[in-house]
């Protein structure tokens, strides 16, 4: 096949899958869900869930091994009118499968299923049991999407609601702004490149493992033929390395492609189940680091790969990166796997952001290589550090791991982890790792350390000095360079920098602020948690509002108060001369009263949540879902200046407050 040839078809793979994603928005309800009661006598009711599949969809099931996909949940309302008998009994038996790529047995339904859960009636009175079901749906080729849906039974002839989310609920969206002239933005391109540079660089760690490094003079001896011209040698090469770099983009192209959408993502990085299987992945992927076991691919592949190999051309370039690609992936999967996982709970482009740079990293020592065979007498030699990369790696990803625990704990105030208990993990676990490159503690696979070099000495250093630089943390120093890691400063039980502050009087306030028993602000800020709470006290003190629109699980929200919440110009003003109002997009531990529901004028869903409420109304509002989001308003409703977003410039944030504050000024001796 000519290189002409071999470019259409990586040109129309690519398309093919760019295509896929407005075909699956158009099916945004694979699984349609329909409620009904059954009276089996006067104390007992069947609560019966009817299903129905799209054709080439399924949707899994409640019961199966851990690891897998997504199963399904139901949650019902407690109320001391009913009580659960059993747990939901599910109809037909569902088809159980092993998944071949998480490596459990599944199960799941097709076309349709019923789900029945007994309850005993413990009241007279008419009432509804409400509740969630939570779940994941999968087209046949794999892509999926997760699923949500409200439920509601009358019971005795309870009030009238309907199931599908158009319920009696008061009014819409609140409307907030009648004038916003500046024009928001919600692409972090900073947080892009970042990725990407990082992607990169784990490419290049990639190459120092011993599943990889070891490959290289037998990869590049492929393209030294001397049968052939020096220019053939040198296309194959350039083939060889884009062909790596594709096969490990299009890998994020699909990621990207089933994860597109804000909700989707906003339920990866909130909701309990997916993180729970992000930390228990990680924690995977870790242990096969430290060689407990290796996470292989089918050697058929490896075999079919070969094989096309051997038949030489410029194809065969292609099947030799697939060939490289597959058998190193028992040491880059748990990178690549953590790389993913951390993607696709952010920005809906950084898988595929993220695997163009950590292919092109992983490709571009290859390709040098192959045009300057030369180079490799330069080469070290295989050895035990090979697998020191791993195990350094693997201390990595078992430190990043936490963080997907403290999500759950920060997003249900479970009180589980504080920033204490974190930064004292971590400690710890960079201490070992200091102490295992000093050679005092050896892994599977590791061979016996007589001396220590200098860059491994100098690694060791490095380590030591971070879990140094983390003890400070215990006791309540910022460490603004990796807050956006850390469970937020309100987080922190033990803290002796909040004596070197005098918080101003909560009295500045007009009334307790609502949800503090669940909710707090960091660096002895006062503000509410409410909406309309802050929007009428700032009327009741012709004070302008300033709306922080943040998350328990955004990074960049905890980044931006280690460096900038913390300067005392800052926390002055905002103690002061505004009335702070912290908005979380992800709170899922406040449920509402039923008379402060609403139906949202953006999705026509009724939001019940806190989390819900404020992100309908950054969305309706302000045409944004990013977080943070600063915006400085008028009581009336009149945004005072372009809102902002993550910045860690102390200096820009004050010149942001006081334009805002200017310009309400401004307004006031107009009127």
């Amino acid at each position: 096949m000519s290189l002409k040839k071999t470019l259409l078809v990586f040109s129309s793979v690519l398309v093919f899958f760019m295509f896929l994603n407005p075909v699956f928005a158009q099916v945004e309800e694979p699984v349609k869900w329909s409620l009904s009661t059954e009276k089996l006598d006067e104390n007992h009711v069947n609560l019966i869930i009817n299903a129905q599949i799209e054709d080439h969809w399924h949707l899994y099931g409640q019961y199966f091994g851990f690891g897998g996909p997504m199963p399904l949940f139901f949650e019902f309302n407690p109320d001391e009118k009913f009580e659960l008998i059993d747990s939901v009994v599910e109809n037909p038996s569902p088809i159980v499968e092993f998944d071949d790529v998480f490596e459990v047995e599944v199960n799941f339904f097709e076309h349709e299923a019923t789900f029945t859960q007994k309850v005993k009636i413990l009241s007279d009175e008419g009432f509804n049991i409400t509740g969630i079901i939570d779940g994941q749906a999968c087209f046949e080729d794999g892509a999926c999407i997760p699923l949500s849906y409200d439920m509601v039974f009358e019971i005795n002839g309870g009030a009238t609601v309907s199931a599908d989310n158009q319920s009696d609920a008061k009014g819409e969206t609140p409307i907030i702004v009648t004038e916003n002239k500046f024009q928001s933005s919600d692409e972090d391109k900073s947080s892009l490149l970042s990725f990407f540079l990082l992607s990169f660089l784990f490419g290049i760690i990639g190459i120092l493992t011993p599943c990889v490094f070891p490959m290289i003079p037998m990869t590049v001896s492929f393209f030294m033929q001397k049968s052939e011209k020096r220019s053939k040698n040198l296309l194959k090469a350039m083939i060889f390395g884009v062909s790596i770099t594709l096969l490990y983009f299009l890998v994020g192209v699909i990621v990207s492609l089933t994860s597109a959408g804000a909700n989707f993502t906003t339920v990866l990085s909130t909701h309990w189940i997916p993180n729970l299987i992000f930390f228990v992945l990680f924690l995977v992927f870790a242990a096969s680091l430290f060689g407990v076991f290796e996470i292989v691919l089918p050697t058929g592949i490896v075999n079919k790969a070969d094989k096309q190999v051997d038949k030489g051309g410029l194809l065969a370039a292609f099947f030799m990166a697939l060939t490289t690609v597959v058998v190193s992936f028992s040491c880059t999967g748990p990178i690549v796997g953590a790389l993913l996982v951390k993607a696709a709970s952010g920005n809906v482009l950084e898988p595929a952001i993220g695997m163009l740079g950590f292919g092109l990293g992983f490709a571009l020592p290859f390709t040098i290589l192959a045009i300057s065979p030369n180079w490799m007498k330069k080469l070290p030699k295989s050895g035990g550090w090979l697998n020191a990369v791993k195990v350094i790696m693997g201390f990595v990803i078992l430190a990043f791991s936490l963080k997907y625990f403290s999500n759950i704990d920060q997003n249900y105030n479970l009180g589980i982890i504080s920033r204490d208990v974190y930064l004292a993990i971590w400690i710890v676990i960079f201490t070992i790792m200091g102490v295992y490159l000093l050679g005092k503690i050896k892994f599977p696979h590791d061979s016996d350390t007589n001396h220590i070099g200098f860059f491994r000495l100098l690694l060791a250093m490095v380590s030591f000095g971070f879990a140094i630089y983390l003890l400070p943390g215990m006791f309540g120093a910022n460490l603004t360079g990796i807050a956006g890691l850390l469970p937020p400063k309100s987080a922190q039980e033990f803290d002796l920098t909040a004596t070197h502050k005098t918080a101003s009087d909560e009295s500045t306030l007009c009334d307790a602020p609502k949800y503090s028993d669940a909710l707090h602000m960091a660096y002895n800020v006062n503000g509410y948690f409410d909406v309309m709470q802050g929007i009428e006290c700032a009327e009741a003190q012709n004070k302008p509002v300033l709306l922080y629109f943040t998350g328990h699980s955004c990074s960049n929200c905890k980044k931006m108060q280690a460096a900038i919440w913390s300067d005392d110009a800052v926390n002055e003003f905002f103690n002061n001369k505004v009335v702070m109002t912290a908005l979380y997009v992800d709170e899922k531990s406040v449920k509402l009263d039923e008379e402060e529901w609403f139906t949202s004028s953006n999705d026509g869903k009724v939001k019940k949540t806190l989390g819900d409420v404020n992100a309908d109304i950054q969305i309706v509002n302000f045409k944004t879902n990013t977080q943070p989001y600063y915006v400085l308003m008028s009581p009336d409703g009149k945004v005072l200046a372009e809102p902002m977003t993550y910045n860690n410039n102390p200096e820009e944030f004050l010149e942001f407050l006081n334009k805002g504050l200017d310009a309400f000024n401004g307004e006031m001796t107009e009127e």
